[in-house]
């Protein structure tokens, strides 16, 4: 465990760089860096203390906070696996997300990843976010609920980060979330930009625009927008029949070796480059189910990832930690460890569905 804390510590020093050089000459952004780097060493250290009672803290949390969604793209994994949809479920009020975010700063958490659905539709959820200056919260967005009254609240609130999704060119995001909807993006990326703001975009990456949004002509041109941070995320096969999207072996290979090489190009330095699922194997396993991050769905249930959407535990009934130390979580991470080698694209859990859904209807 020791070397993937040291492997977690470097990504969120390397994210405080590139947010630094982002920010320089910023006033706003550079109150934001001093308090977020004094949150940051504390929030280190409580988790260390935690690590030396046996409990093992991740600095990440994915919280989707709504299951609903204005847009309806094509092969959105959300609406496959249910956590996207237009059917009226309880979901956590604001109440209950505060208890969350209040339990997540005491425990040394330190970034809560928004998601939905469309997380903007949660306006209460986003502002009471915002108020918790101790954390960071990238807020993956479809962007288009974005208007002039988050741009502000963006501006006040710098730790929320919105992260907007696309497909790579425009032709490609209008294909898959519909017609206007890239120069919609666009407009919003202009006032971002205009404002100074740290933004970042999330590209799904699939067998067919791999080269293309890992080119470096590509970056430099969401830099010159005014783009600070880039996810690179694997496609999950949420449709049949897409299959042939997925990352195969060789392909993995190829996406590490470029993020590498755009990530040590002086050209990138302003710009932070996340991949995801990344290198599991060098891990020891994917990270979800605690070991670098769970899941909580709109419902409070507490899962091992969004692309293992399965649960026993809810956050409303159960505490953070008790999530961590649950022995379903446990026999998850087993999982992951034991199977990283042998899957064949996206992340190592997914194939693995049955048996991770097996766990929970255990008695």
């Amino acid at each position: 465990m020791k070397s993937l804390n040291t492997f977690m510590e470097n990504g969120i020093k390397n994210i405080v760089e590139t947010a630094a050089r982002f920010y320089m000459g910023n006033f706003k952004g550079q109150v934001f860096l001093h308090h977020l780097v004094s949150s940051l060493r504390e929030h280190a250290k409580i988790r260390d203390d935690y690590e030396k009672e046996g409990v093992h803290i991740p600095p990440f949390l994915i919280s989707s906070i709504t299951n609903n969604c204005n847009l309806h793209c094509a092969g959105c994994y959300a609406r496959a696996n249910g956590n996207c949809s237009d059917r009226r479920v309880e979901i956590m009020d604001k109440k209950d997300w505060s208890k969350v975010f209040a339990e997540a700063d005491k425990l040394g958490i330190s970034f809560i990843l928004l998601a939905g659905g469309e997380p903007l539709i949660r306006k209460d959820v986003i502002k009471l976010a915002g108020q918790c200056e101790n954390m960071v919260f990238p807020i993956f967005t479809n962007g288009t609920m974005i208007n002039d009254e988050y741009i502000e609240l963006f501006d006040s609130h710098r730790n929320l980060v919105p992260v907007l999704s696309i497909e790579g060119n425009a032709v490609e995001t209008d294909r898959r979330r519909g017609e206007g909807i890239a120069e919609k993006v666009t407009q919003v990326i202009l006032k971002l930009k205009k404002r100074g703001i740290l933004f970042g975009m999330s590209i799904t990456v699939t067998s067919e625009n791999k080269d293309e949004v890992t080119d470096q002509k590509y970056t430099t041109a969401l830099r010159e927008q005014g783009c600070g941070l880039i996810f690179y995320v694997e496609y999950v096969p949420a449709e049949k029949g897409t299959e042939y999207l997925v990352l195969d072996e060789d392909d993995q290979e190829d996406l590490r070796m470029r993020i590498n090489a755009l990530r040590s190009n002086k050209k990138n330095k302003g710009i932070i480059m996340l991949s995801f699922p990344g290198d599991e194997e060098s891990m020891g396993g994917c990270l979800a189910a605690g070991r670098g991050f769970f899941h909580i769905n709109a419902s409070g249930g507490a899962e091992p990832c969004p692309f293992s959407p399965y649960s026993e535990l809810n956050v409303k009934e159960q505490s953070i930690v008790e999530v961590l130390k649950s022995l379903f979580f446990r026999e998850v991470r087993k999982i992951s460890a034991a199977e990283v080698d042998k899957h064949d694209g996206g992340c190592t859990l997914f194939p693995f569905k049955e048996d991770v859904e097996a766990l929970t209807k255990t008695e």
